[in-house]
């Protein structure tokens, strides 16, 4: 049956679509931090439909308010007020630390990420953008447009002028050797003399952890010291936070909380994990930056009753249950037992990450050079193992990604740390 719905995919839907696995696996429910595919086979899932499925697949708390406020009404709109959507906002203009914040809600980070660029090319009257190397912010013409990932960009058509910044990946590059202090220096000279052979840019837009990009990140601070430079020119700082939000990195709430040293971003995104598997994504920025616009505008999707009930249900779960402490607890003993593992296999770089975002980087023994092959050899064999991880990385895609629901117990990391030890093992 697999293989006839395989079939069926490749019949209708994109080549460019792509499907993990050499067999690709059709997900029939999960629970918990569990799924089962369509041969009844259950999976320690490390990756939740891409750091989607932030608290756990079937939690009954959410499931329960989809549930009733499907039996009430399920859409109707931003043409008409709607109880769960300025409730959602509320909560999420206080949590962000943005003074005087509105939310706009969208359906997916791609689309929070374009309104984003929106607000601030009309906002700055530029269409000058700095975005990081190695970056990701969406599938949009706009988005793709100033992502710095090559294997995530099609084509080089814009409407955006990007200039891209170094500084997103710690450990590469030509300051890589430098201490943490001397390396943010030195991105911040990087900076200024880019800054000064440009017209001024509408906005820098950086992922605190680059998700796509392999789960790397700057030494902390960095974007603080960004933040100084771009004060002083009027330039926006947008923080995208489609997989580094609501408490996954462990430490904080948001991922731009490491950099937090001269106040919150001017813009922030949202996505992915706040609705714990429903379509949700969104804007928080300044009242005059949001307000910039000036022309009508609506969602028809956007903030929809449905799936505002669930991300309110999941947001009240997450604060009640510490899951922000849980991913620091949890993913703290988990980075570090595959720390142990990877010291006895050359063909793992690094292992890098914090809470329950960790990357494990693969490369060909004893040099910097990616080994997508063997990347993907390693995924294949944790799931043959029972485990579900992800993929991903600047380097021809050769890094691993660990990102469980952030509900994971102490048992579920060492079992799934033992499979992960088992499919690396397996590449020697």
């Amino acid at each position: 049956m697999t293989n006839d719905l395989l079939g069926r995919h490749r019949a209708v839907l994109p080549d460019w679509l792509a499907l993990y696995y050499e067999e690709p696996l059709e997900l029939t429910h999960g629970e918990g931090r569990h799924v089962w595919d369509a041969q009844g086979n259950r999976y320690l899932d490390f990756f939740g439909g891409i750091l989607t499925t932030m608290t756990a697949h079937a939690l009954p708390e959410v499931t329960k308010a989809v549930s009733e406020q499907a039996g009430r009404i399920i859409h109707s709109s931003t043409l008409y007020l709607n109880r769960p959507m300025v409730e959602l906002a509320e909560r999420i203009a206080q949590l962000s630390g943005i003074p005087d914040a509105r939310v706009f809600f969208t359906t997916s980070g791609t689309e929070a990420n374009d309104t984003a660029l929106l607000l601030a090319t009309a906002y700055r009257r530029s269409n000058t953008i700095l975005a990081m190397r190695n970056s990701y912010h969406g599938r949009s013409f706009s988005a793709v447009g100033i992502t710095g990932n090559s294997g995530w960009s099609p084509t080089s058509l814009s409407p955006l002028q990007t200039l891209y910044v170094h500084g997103g990946v710690r450990t590469r590059g030509p300051f890589a050797s430098l201490s943490d202090e001397a390396y943010i220096a030195a991105c911040v000279e990087d900076l200024r003399d880019l800054l000064g052979h440009t017209r001024a840019p509408a906005a820098l837009i950086a992922e605190p952890v680059q998700g796509v990009g392999g789960f790397t990140a700057p030494p902390d601070g960095l974007y603080a010291a960004f933040r100084e430079v771009l004060h002083e020119r009027g330039i926006l700082w947008i923080a995208d936070e489609v997989q580094t939000g609501w408490g996954r990195t462990g430490e904080h709430f948001w991922g731009w909380q490491a950099h937090g040293r001269n106040g919150p971003p001017d813009i922030m995104t949202f996505a992915k994990g706040i609705g714990n598997g429903m379509s949700i994504g969104g804007v928080v920025a300044r009242s005059e930056i949001m307000n910039c616009l000036d022309s009508n505008s609506i969602s028809t999707f956007g903030g929809t009753q449905i799936t505002m009930a669930a991300g309110l249900a999941n947001l009240n779960y997450l604060l009640e249950h510490d899951l922000q402490g849980n991913a620091r607890r949890v993913g703290g003993l988990l980075i570090e037992r595959l720390r142990a593992v990877a010291a006895q296999i050359p063909a793992v770089r690094e292992v890098r990450g914090r809470g329950l975002m960790i990357g494990i980087e693969i490369t060909k023994p004893g040099t910097d050079e990616a080994d997508p092959q063997t990347a993907a050899a390693v995924l294949e064999a944790a799931r043959q193992g029972g485990l579900l991880i992800g993929k991903g990385g600047g380097h021809n895609t050769s890094s691993l990604r660990v990102a469980p629901p952030l509900s994971l117990n102490v048992a579920e990391a060492e079992e799934g740390a033992a499979i992960l030890e088992n499919a690396l093992r397996s590449i020697q």
